[in-house]
């Protein structure tokens, strides 16, 4: 919060645990309030799994697909919007969400992009850097479509125009 604030933003704390079991339509109106979203990093299944109790998961596509807000995420912020969260496992641990919530992990992505944000990559001092390495390794055997970022990067949608600044 204290370095979004250092750039000029006025963030705002959205928890999306207080909209776990309500109706969406919830959720999705306190989001329609914002015209930057940012979603913060962590256990990627965690992430999928708050986004999917709070119905935030919807809303966010439906933001997009309106061109209403601006998503902006680091690390799992950025994972979950893959089609599909496999090969993530083998950094973030899935049973996180069975542990804290009593439920399976999901494995689908919000599918707003159509390949698999793969963060930290080649960032020294990053506790996840090799492992993060490993996963986007496999991703190139698998022939499952990715995008590797370095810490310091950012992938910049706008329209049709992709690119890495």
């Amino acid at each position: 919060m204290d370095a979004l604030a250092a750039l000029g933003l006025r963030p705002v704390e959205v928890d999306l645990r207080a909209f776990f079991g309500q109706d969406p339509s919830r959720v999705a109106a306190t989001l329609r309030g914002f015209p930057l979203l940012w979603v913060r990093g962590g256990n990627v299944f965690v992430l999928r799994h708050a986004l999917a109790a709070s119905g935030a998961d919807r809303a966010i596509a439906e933001l997009l697909r309106e061109d209403a807000a601006v998503y902006a995420g680091y690390s799992a912020g950025a994972c979950v919007l893959a089609p599909d969260l496999h090969g993530l496992d083998r950094c973030d641990d899935p049973e996180a969400v069975q542990t804290a919530y009593g439920t399976p992990a999901r494995f689908d992505g919000l599918a707003v992009l159509d390949y698999v944000v793969v963060p930290h990559i080649d960032s020294p001092g990053h506790p996840e850097t090799k492992i993060l390495g490993e996963v986007a390794d496999h991703y190139c055997a698998q022939g499952t479509a990715h995008r590797t970022l370095r810490d310091g990067q950012s992938l910049v949608i706008n329209g049709r125009t992709t690119a890495v600044h």
